[in-house]
């Protein structure tokens, strides 16, 4: 029998909810304000890293016997980091960057379990096709894609219509590699 320790999941993310949700774990989710800035001259990796880790060290002294689960997506084209959009405007030139080219996602990913961290991430290569004007802007004013990394939903229209290869996990594009996730969690003792 597969054991899980009890699980909270650190994140407001309804997609990171759904993918736990299929993966048939049970968890609860808790929410915590934390400050997501980072150092300069970090690597994406590093970035998703430190941030996805900075959350969970918000939850050192509330937690014994449940796995907190953190998790921090970023999109990097051309070394350049493509957080969550601030506006609108920023949502179309994001997906104007990214229309066309080739970009990597990034989830870090931090298990914090009897006062040990476990930090791994994830890398995932998306090609876009060109996307025209009309067609990011029917995205951005559809489906309000402010809350994602790189302004796009793989799961959502642009990811259906646009995306034409991805190599690496769909599930880290979508906000959590659980490949990796189940692996680790099923190490917990």
């Amino acid at each position: 029998m597969i054991v899980i320790p009890p699980v909270i999941l650190a994140s407001k993310s309804p997609r990171r909810q759904e993918l736990l949700t299929l993966m048939n774990i049970d968890f609860r989710v808790v929410l915590k304000d934390v400050d997501e800035s980072y150092p300069d001259g970090l690597s994406p990796e590093e970035i998703a890293l430190y941030i996805a880790e900075k959350k969970c060290h918000a939850f050192d002294e509330l937690v014994h016997d449940e796995a907190v689960i953190t998790a921090d997506t970023i999109v990097s084209v051309d070394g350049q980091i493509l957080g969550k959009s601030e506006s609108p405007e920023h949502a179309v030139a994001m997906l104007q960057t990214l229309s066309g080219r080739k970009h990597q996602v990034i989830t870090g990913v931090c298990i914090l379990y009897k006062h040990q961290y476990n930090l791994f991430y994830d890398v995932s290569d998306v090609l876009f096709r060109p996307l025209s004007d009309e067609e990011i802007n029917f995205y951005v004013d559809r489906y309000q894609p402010l809350d994602k990394a790189g302004s796009y939903g793989i799961q959502e229209w642009i990811g259906l219509t646009g995306i034409i290869k991805i190599d690496g996990s769909y599930t880290n594009v979508v906000g959590l590699p659980t490949e990796k996730l189940y692996q680790q969690l099923v190490k917990l003792k």
